[in-house]
């Protein structure tokens, strides 16, 4: 477990886990009243939550299933990633893919928040890369015989 120092303007209590083994911290809704987001609509929804993340750490933003199976409603770019020198208040980019108006209310959990670490890459410069089995298969290669 990490410590991460965080701003929380929101209300209520800061964001946590819904269950012990839970990988994501649920976010909501930091607004004043209920949005609507119309079909096909896009909003970025305020968590009134800044964070400091460690080098060597990324948090990603990705949608709750239930209010994707329920409502059409999910985070267009899943997953976003939160970068470790980002200060700013972590908004979410809802969508509305179903054919009804959806209303996004006050503290409502919209999204989770997943902390992990990454690693950084530096560019190896090759005429050819290793063979392998696969090769230059593409989408769907790996379930044709």
């Amino acid at each position: 477990m990490i410590e991460i120092p965080v701003v929380f303007s929101g209300q209520g209590d800061l964001p946590q886990y819904a269950t012990p083994l839970a990988a994501g911290i649920d976010l909501r809704a930091n607004i004043e009243e209920p949005i609507t987001l119309n079909s096909l609509e896009r909003k970025i929804i305020s968590t009134g939550l800044s964070i400091a993340l460690p080098e060597g750490y990324e948090a990603q933003v990705r949608p709750r299933s239930g209010l994707a199976a329920k409502h059409g409603v999910t985070v267009l770019n899943a997953p976003g990633t939160i970068d470790a020198d980002y200060r700013g208040d972590i908004g979410v980019i809802l969508v509305n893919l179903s054919k009804e108006p959806y209303i996004v209310n006050p503290q409502e959990r919209i999204a989770q928040l997943v902390v992990a670490p990454y690693s950084t890459v530096k560019w190896q410069s090759v005429n050819s890369l290793p063979e392998t089995e696969r090769g230059q298969g593409g989408f769907g290669s790996t379930g044709k015989k």
